[in-house]
């Protein structure tokens, strides 16, 4: 077997929030990291559907951005967007 090649291996603390909301549309799990890496974006994991995204306000601002990131139909991204504008 041949010797491990790390492009970096790093500890961090960081701050975990847990979200848990139901909108119009839908029920959203969501957790919200804030960490020093990623220039000030959050990473955002929805726990329902396994998917994540580092998010940014550049990012909400984007066009079908969340829409894509967390496999949602238009007005479930829209309602998930308002949320994370309040909290990135």
């Amino acid at each position: 077997m041949s010797e491990r090649f790390f492009l970096y291996d790093e500890n961090e603390d960081t701050k975990s929030r847990y979200v848990s909301f139901m909108g119009e549309q839908q029920r959203y799990d969501i957790i919200l990291i804030s960490t020093n890496r990623y220039y000030g974006k959050k990473l955002v994991l929805d726990v329902q559907s396994n998917r994540f995204a580092i998010i940014g306000q550049d990012d909400l601002e984007e066009p079908g951005y969340i829409e894509e990131a967390f496999n949602l139909k238009d007005d479930e991204g829209q309602e998930l967007r308002e949320f994370l504008y309040e909290v990135i």
